[in-house]
């Protein structure tokens, strides 16, 4: 049986966390696997956001939290990893987002910086020519946060912000993650039904499991 390369994820210390937790339970809920890089600026703001307080061993907790089976093909790696399977171009995998994308990791990628796990990774993608996401939430943006959005995009990453669509009537706060989540799959390739297309008559999927 073909193997599904894996899919490496990362959630960083901007505001959004819940749109990376939403993504990777959508992932994991389809099987995919996932290689899932979490900042201790991310936690602080789970914390902030969501009222979660996750211990050393943030794995079994994340998947509880996600009402995902321990049996979810998850790797979590430490961010100070630098000798973890995504820190080298020689271990496939089908690309990465970040999600969501503090302006410091921005910057550091923009920069071609390794001070975490995290801009390793996402430079193993720009070099090996694989897709990248960065999905930022910021307003507005100052010269230098454009100028490195610049940067990654001539580089062949996509630079994404988390602006959620209304034309579909999003009825809750979940529906407009959802939207963004959905937009960020569409980026590589994933086939899903969080949310209904525009001219679409098709009403969406309801996927158990929401957040």
């Amino acid at each position: 049986m073909e193997r599904k390369l894996p899919f490496v994820l990362a959630i960083t210390g901007a505001s959004g966390s819940i749109y990376g937790l939403r993504l990777l339970q959508y992932l994991l809920e389809m099987e995919q696997p996932v290689e899932l890089l979490v900042s201790r600026g991310a936690k602080e703001v789970m914390a902030t956001e969501m009222d979660l307080h996750f211990a050393a061993d943030l794995k079994p907790e994340l998947l509880t939290f996600l009402s995902l089976p321990s049996s979810a093909p998850l790797v979590l790696h430490r961010v100070d990893d630098y000798g973890a399977s995504v820190a080298s171009g020689s271990y496939p995998t089908r690309g990465m987002a970040v999600v969501p994308c503090s302006l410091g990791t921005l910057g550091a990628i923009a920069a071609g910086l390794s001070e975490s796990l995290i801009h390793r990774a996402a430079a193993v993608c720009l070099k090996e020519k694989r897709p990248l996401l960065v999905l930022l939430r910021e307003m507005p943006f100052g010269q230098i946060q454009i100028k490195n959005m610049l940067a990654l995009s001539e580089a062949g990453a996509t630079v994404a912000c988390a602006s959620p669509a209304f034309y579909h009537q999003p009825q809750s706060v979940s529906d407009m993650v959802d939207f963004v989540v959905g937009r960020t799959l569409d980026q590589f390739g994933f086939d899903h039904s969080l949310f209904k297309r525009w001219k679409e008559e098709v009403q969406p999927l309801n996927v158990p499991g929401k957040i």
